[in-house]
């Protein structure tokens, strides 16, 4: 079995928002009284509870709050404590690690922005184009695609910019997947090209980030003159959380495109298996804004996806000396930050720097699955 997440914008009347704005809260006040309850009886019995004891405890929270509690489904509630309980095992185990752990924290007024319902709790009229949610009503959906799979659980997501959308959760039986021609690729992510692929093409960046940089700089700028608190201030955060959103959205289409390209064309590919976040963090590394803004990750994940359905592989390999190595004599050739052209001393292939990782990155793929290159790649 497998799992698909469809996602739909859903268009809630005044009525309905108001609703969901006080279930949201509703959830807020459970999350961060169970975190508290957690912390106190950690502090003064030295014993972690259960997820079990605090869904116990719920019951009894409900008759000393009736009025609120009781209008947000049982399920809705219980799952606000299991993202409690997750987000404890999740500090317990970067503990372990030997990582910054960072403490769960209490969620501030307007933090909470999502709702879930374990057992689903909606029903779909896929003629009325409305999705029935438990407590909620009857919400209209603009439902672009249709839903295959049994539904399992339901989100509803407020972004900061105020629209409401609401992600299912659908079980799948595993597909089988269609024969392909085996064509592979390597491809090397980077700055200056965000693809360059193993037989020498490119793809450039779209920099969405770079492009807007300015429009967002002024509009920050507008919102820390403005008075903390006030309706100006929170107009202009809605400002520049649609500056935002809009950068996202470009970003997300463009690899949404570009992976489905990759998947269609070629049935094996190989990408290096970067470590964003420690890359970033790196005090030598003077370009976080551009690697942040080519957003490498999300390029692989979404390429991962679309794979499963197309019959296609993809293979994360270790990048370590792809850069250096000479993709033909397997010679070390220590190259500077700025230097784009690989000069082999030994076996004198001059190559793209980029193109040459790729080549390697390729290979190594390959041998990881037991393959390797049937002639040279040059």
């Amino acid at each position: 079995m497998s799992f698909k997440v469809y996602k739909f914008r859903i268009y809630p009347t005044k009525a309905q928002e108001t609703v969901l704005e006080q279930t949201l809260e509703t959830c807020r006040r459970v999350y961060n009284k169970t975190l508290a309850l957690r912390k106190d009886i950690y502090e003064k019995e030295h014993r972690s509870i259960s997820l079990f004891e605090t869904h116990k405890l719920l019951t009894q929270w409900k008759k000393e709050d009736p009025i609120y509690l009781k209008q947000v489904n049982s399920q809705v509630l219980q799952n606000v404590q299991y993202r409690v309980d997750l987000a404890f095992k999740s500090f317990f185990r970067r503990v372990k690690q030997g990582k910054i752990p960072g403490y769960p924290r209490f969620k501030g007024i307007g933090r909470y922005d999502s709702i879930t319902y374990p057992q689903l709790g909606v029903e779909f009229k896929l003629k009325s184009e409305t999705v029935n949610l438990s407590k909620i009503g009857k919400v209209k959906v603009h439902q672009h695609r249709e839903v295959e799979g049994n539904p399992k659980t339901c989100t509803v997501l407020k972004t900061y910019t105020g629209k409401w959308f609401i992600s299912i959760c659908c079980e799948q039986v595993m597909k089988i997947k269609p024969e392909r021609e085996f064509k592979s690729v390597g491809i090397d992510l980077g700055v200056i090209s965000l693809c360059t692929l193993s037989n020498g093409d490119e793809v450039q960046p779209p920099r969405y980030l770079i492009q807007d940089e300015k429009i967002l700089a002024k509009a920050q700028r507008k919102l820390s003159a403005a008075e903390k608190g006030s309706k100006l201030r929170s107009k202009r955060r809605k400002i520049v959380a649609h500056i935002h959103e809009k950068i996202s959205n470009k970003r997300k289409d463009f690899h949404e495109k570009l992976s489905l390209s990759l998947v269609q064309t070629y049935s094996f590919i190989v990408f290096e298996d970067l470590k964003v976040d420690e890359m970033v963090q790196k005090p030598d590394c003077y370009v976080e804004k551009y690697i942040l803004d080519a957003a490498w990750s999300q390029l692989v994940t979404k390429t991962q996806h679309k794979a499963e359905e197309a019959g296609a592989t993809v293979v994360l390999v270790n990048p370590c000396n792809t850069t250096k190595m000479c993709s033909q004599c397997r010679t070390l050739v220590p190259k500077e930050r700025d230097e784009m052209v690989h000069n082999c001393p030994v076996c004198g292939l001059t190559l793209g720097r980029d193109h040459n990782a790729a080549i390697n990155i390729l290979r190594l793929g390959l041998q990881s699955v037991g393959l390797t290159p049937r002639c040279s790649p040059i």
